[in-house]
């Protein structure tokens, strides 16, 4: 049985609620159920005073707002989409690292680019400054349970390869929504090992076919992805890595051995990635409004390679 986080006592949030299959003519049927599911998990977040939890949802259902996907047990898990999903160019799923729960889907720390959505929103108006139609958008996939950054899962790709599966269903439905969009996956931290491990299991069926509109994998403030090499991630889609000054990810051990830690760090020579300048900033800092690494990672969603300052 889930529990309330912290509490130990059985979870008051609702089970996610049935929607259609991902495709193109049923957006707007998701969009709608999900908000009405939002609008009743709200009320429960008041009536059993869960005050951040209300805070995050009532957010969540600000005008023009749009989620994909929806479940308030536990930690929480959400898909929230900025953009015109079904007529895009590019989409860039964002994919989070750990501690990423819903009460924390848009606020941490007075740092909101560091969070799914706050970082969405960052790469989509920075890509709007770019040029008034840049045929981008932007996807915030809390779709994993996230581990917590102390505590023995971020030691092993377990979370990560629950993740992958999650991960690969979504390119999969996100395929049938628009067949035609290039796909740059943008991997915070954890979630680079959650990249890793898709892109190591993406062969077989469904997904395979999916995993081929990806053209392009950051991997920031990363810890490894358990591959030995981004030749190994990828022969077809560009790797790009990158890590900034001030990053404590610097100071973690690159290893794996008998199934704990992740591999090798992915801004080393040896690994192979491409490497993108990610300033002078901490771990939390790669989206910050007018900073270089988000500069960089907004040329890498909208697959312009030669933009991207090398690092």
């Amino acid at each position: 049985m889930l529990t309330t986080t912290g509490t130990g006592h059985a979870d008051p949030y609702a089970a996610p609620a049935a929607v259609p299959s991902m495709a193109a003519s049923t957006l707007d049927v998701r969009f709608a159920t999900e908000r009405r599911s939002i609008e009743e998990a709200l009320q429960t977040a008041r009536s059993v005073g869960d005050d951040g939890r209300a805070r995050a949802l009532g957010a969540f259902l600000a005008p023009g707002r749009r989620f994909l996907y929806f479940d308030p047990r536990g930690r929480g898990r959400a898909i929230e989409v900025v953009g015109d999903l079904a007529h895009a160019r590019r989409v860039a799923v964002l994919v989070p690292g750990a501690d990423t729960t819903l009460t924390a889907f848009d606020r941490r720390g007075g740092k909101p680019w560091s969070t799914p959505g706050g970082g969405a929103r960052a790469v989509y108006s920075r890509a709007r400054s770019i040029t008034a139609d840049p045929g981008l958008a932007v996807v915030a996939w809390l779709g994993y349970a996230a581990p917590k950054t102390f505590s023995g899962d971020v030691l092993t790709d377990q979370r990560a390869g629950e993740g992958a599966g999650e991960l690969l269903d979504f390119l999969a439905g996100m395929r049938r929504v628009n067949p035609a969009a290039r796909v740059a996956l943008l991997c915070h931290s954890y979630g680079s090992v959650v990249c890793g491990r898709a892109a190591l299991g993406h062969h077989a069926g469904r997904t395979a076919a999916a995993w081929r509109q990806v053209s392009d994998i950051a991997l920031y403030g990363s810890p490894g992805t358990t591959a030995w090499s981004a030749a190994d991630l990828s022969r077809t889609a560009r790797v790009w890595a990158g890590r900034g000054a001030t990053d404590w990810m610097e100071d973690v051990p690159h290893v794996r051995i008998l199934g704990l830690g992740l591999g090798p760090d992915p801004v080393s020579r040896g690994f192979g990635a491409r490497v993108f300048a990610a300033g002078a900033g901490g771990h939390s800092d790669y989206l910050a409004p007018g900073s270089l690494p988000l500069r960089n990672l907004t040329e890498i969603a909208l697959g312009d390679a030669p933009a991207v300052v090398r690092g």
